[in-house]
């Protein structure tokens, strides 16, 4: 049969690794740390490319900080990173095993992507907005917002401010740079777009920062963000967390098989970057340097964070389904924790007995945070916000037909009582 001939197929991309085969991680396309070049802020969009296939890397596998992308930070900013990093994990495990008590309905834990949320809260000033997914608890830990209020939430007591009204973990905190969190995908980017052209129409200095999932990058809301940030050069950050499966799907999936998803950023017209989204260093310094560019009016940038989920997608999932069971600690990039604790230890600024004594506190901590939210109420024992209160927030005025839906669901709570 000549070639002419042959019928036609579709590739099918698939994962290297399935249960009970180890995944070959080779497909990440690592680069050293250090090797990486650090452009100046105003280089054109299209001498990123090289950026955009490769990945900037600044802590070794020894824990040194090499090549031009160093932040140089302090150890006591090191410190706060390391705490608020260790707090994220320590907090999602405990509301993990609350949720598997039936205090809460659902949770989404970000064990693994630490630092990509810990370390870009650094780069933002108060006034910045965040545009989030499900996985950015660590901006708001970063950022000191009390546990308790934040547990609430979880627990749709009497105290969680959104009122029982928005699926746990979707947080929202206007004062603290924290818009709304969308369960629709992709839809984060769009929105902080059109927030940074709105502070710059009315000539703000503040700048915005959205963030979406690799699975996400295959949705129509991503490319609609790039053209209008490209076009009007939008004083945005735009996250891509890559943490190589979306619900159960590989990130081939969405195309991440032959191209990286940084390069779709390049090909846009918008300076890009594929970072190690393990590495605290490595993070702040990106996070820094695209902050910078959008402070400057130099327009948009987007980052492709490469981590792993290490968990479950939430506790709906079972990744051992998927995925092999071992693929988190076999993942080349390493735990972001315990790389920078590395790095703390080789400088001279940390050990093992105040790694101990930190966990044990922040453990403390936590736990009391649940049991004073807990005294609000949780899912499983109540009290609950009053079925009545679904009308409230949503109008400035309540217009007439909720007001007689009102009346009429009190009317029939009390028959029912």
């Amino acid at each position: 049969m000549r070639d002419l001939d042959k019928p036609l197929r579709l590739h099918l991309p698939e994962p290297s690794g399935r249960p009970g085969h180890p995944t070959d991680f080779t497909y990440l396309r690592l680069a050293p740390a250090g090797a990486a070049r650090k452009p100046p802020l105003q280089v054109r969009p299209a001498e990123t490319a090289e950026l955009a296939a490769s990945l900037v890397r600044v802590l070794d596998d020894e824990g040194r900080a090499v090549g031009p992308w160093a932040p140089g930070l302090a150890p006591e900013q090191l410190r706060a990173g390391l705490r608020a990093m260790l707090t994220t994990r320590i907090f999602d495990a405990r509301m993990l095993l609350a949720q598997r008590q039936k205090k809460i309905s659902f949770y989404m834990q970000c064990l693994g992507e630490e630092a990509i949320a810990v370390a870009h809260s650094m780069a933002l000033r108060e006034g910045d907005m965040c545009f989030p997914t499900y996985r950015q608890q660590g901006l708001l830990i970063a950022r000191g917002v009390p546990l308790e209020e934040l547990i609430c939430q979880l627990l749709s007591n009497e105290c969680d401010p959104l009122k029982g009204r928005q699926l746990p973990v979707l947080y929202s905190r206007r004062r603290d740079g924290f818009f709304s969190v969308s369960g629709n995908l992709a839809t984060q980017f769009v929105q902080a777009v059109g927030w940074a052209m709105a502070s710059a129409i009315r000539g703000d200095t503040r700048i915005a920062s959205g963030w979406i999932g690799d699975g996400s990058t295959a949705e129509p809301d991503f490319h609609n963000a790039l053209t209008f940030a490209h076009v009007y050069r939008a004083p945005v950050i735009l996250n891509v967390v890559n943490n190589q499966w979306a619900i159960s799907t590989f990130q081939a999936i969405a195309g991440g098989e032959r191209a990286t998803f940084a390069s779709r950023g390049v090909g846009a017209g918008i300076a890009s970057l594929r970072v190690d989204g393990n590495d605290f260093l490595a993070v702040c310094a990106v996070s820094q340097w695209a902050a910078q560019r959008a402070r400057h009016n130099l327009g948009p940038t987007l980052i492709e964070w490469i981590t792993y989920r290490g968990g479950a997608h939430s506790t709906s999932d079972d990744p051992s389904r998927y995925r092999p069971a071992d693929d988190w600690q076999r993942f080349p990039l390493g735990d972001p924790i315990a790389r920078l604790e590395a790095h703390l230890v080789r400088i001279g600024e940390w050990s093992a007995q105040q790694g101990e004594a930190l966990r044990q506190e922040l453990q403390e901590l936590v736990l009391r945070a649940q049991k004073a939210a807990e005294r609000h109420g949780t899912l499983a024992d109540g009290p609950l916000p009053a079925p009545e209160s679904i009308f409230e927030d949503v109008y400035a005025a309540m217009p007439a037909h909720l007001l007689r839906q009102r009346e009429q669901l009190r009317a029939e709570l009390e028959q029912g009582s």
